[in-house]
Order: structure tokens, then C-alpha cells, then sequence
């Protein structure tokens, strides 16, 4: 029987916020415009999530929305590491008695999420993510874009690339999760609705969990 492998999402997983749009409230705390600017960066995130533009392009408008600062970082993974989900935090002994099962693949950055899933015993090189460009002087100006995960369906291809082998499942809130499943490069997809609740993820699941607790009980662990 081959090995079950948990592949998480990060943002609305792991965590109960969005990476990125808290950095936009920490880069943009100054600026007479935040709140617009802010809901804007939300509104990307959603159809970006939702596939109703492309990754890329929300990712690309997002980034010359946040006029963030590599020096804002230190700040940004201070919050997260007080923002893991309820249930992933009442869990840290699942995820650290588990940690050669569990992997993430998010279209985050590995800038802020390595050292948050540390804390769950989640080794750098089982994360799989975004990462960050920056100007001389610090200031995010892009990302990778040869990184599949900055593309259309990057999940896809990182999980094939990334040489996880066994009955892989994917735990996320978006339908870019449940698209490892549908390509078949992953056997069940669990919708994680704990912190949001996307209609197209949860249409589409084999499973739809409102904790890791469900998720456990399910997997008999």
C-alpha cells in the first residue's frame, strides 16, 4: 500500500489570513489611501484563487500594489506565527510526529512562509513556493516568473516536478488545490474551510473539513 503524503496550502490553510495582503497592511500602514488599496489587493487575491484571471497576472498586480520592503518581512512573520489556524495550532503533535509525510505547495513566497511552518516541524525543502525579487535598495519589484508556481495551473507542475511519491492528498481552501486532483496527480482533495469558505473548491471536493480535527478523523489518525 503505497505511503499517504499531506500536501497543505499555506495562506487560508495553514494560516487563517493571506500572506500578501498582510504584508499590503503593514507596507501601506502610511499611506492616506491603505483601506482602498488593501481591498483592491484582496479583491486580486479572490479571482486569482477563484481562476477567474490568470495566476500570473495576479500576482504581477498585487506586488506593484504592496510597495513592500524586504525589511517588512521580519514584521510579516512575526504576525503569521500568530496566525496558524485554531486547529492547526491545537495539532502542531500531528504535524511534528508527521513531519516526513507533510509538504506545502502555495503561491506564497518562501520568504514568510519557511520560517512560520518551522514551527510545525516543516523543513524548508518541503516547501514549495514563490520568491520574491528585489531592487538594491530592498523593495519587492517582482518574483521568479520561471517558478511554476508564479504560472496558470503552477500547482500542477510543481507537485509533478517535485517527486513526492505515494497516495498524495491536498489540503487547501482554493481551486487551484483541487486542480492536482482533477489533473490526477493527486488522489483526494480535501476543501479546508476553517477560515473561508470557496464555493468552486468546496463543489468540487472528495472531502469538505471546517478543522484539522476532521481531517484526522477522517484519515483515522
Amino acid at each position: 500500500m503505497p505511503t499517504r503524503k499531506f500536501v497543505f496550502d499555506f495562506d487560508s490553510t495553514l494560516t487563517s489570513v493571506e500572506g500578501l495582503d498582510l504584508l499590503a497592511e503593514i507596507s501601506l500602514k502610511d499611506n492616506p489611501d491603505k483601506d482602498e488599496v488593501v481591498k483592491q489587493i484582496q479583491e486580486i487575491t479572490d479571482l486569482g484563487i477563484d481562476g477567474d484571471i490568470s495566476f500570473t497576472d495576479s500576482l504581477s498586480r498585487r506586488i506593484k500594489l504592496l510597495k513592500a520592503n524586504k525589511a517588512q518581512l521580519s514584521e510579516l512573520i512575526a504576525i503569521l506565527k500568530t496566525k496558524l489556524s485554531a486547529s492547526v495550532e491545537a495539532n502542531k503533535a500531528f504535524f511534528n510526529s508527521h513531519q516526513d509525510k507533510i509538504y506545502v505547495i502555495s503561491c506564497g513566497f518562501k520568504e514568510f512562509i519557511d520560517p512560520v511552518v518551522a514551527d510545525l516541524g516543516i523543513s524548508a525543502d518541503r516547501v514549495f513556493a514563490n520568491t520574491f525579487k528585489f531592487d538594491s535598495e530592498g523593495t519587492i519589484v517582482g518574483f521568479d516568473e520561471s517558478n511554476p508556481l508564479s504560472q496558470h495551473n503552477g500547482k500542477v507542475r510543481c507537485l509533478k516536478e517535485s517527486g513526492i511519491e505515494g497516495e498524495i492528498q491536498i489540503i487547501g481552501d482554493g481551486y487551484s488545490d483541487f486542480v492536482m486532483r482533477k489533473e490526477g496527480v493527486a488522489q483526494t482533495f480535501f476543501a479546508y474551510t476553517e477560515n473561508v469558505s470557496r464555493k468552486k473548491a468546496t463543489d468540487n471536493a472528495d472531502y469538505v473539513v471546517a478543522s484539522i480535527d476532521e481531517f484526522l478523523t477522517i484519515n483515522e489518525l
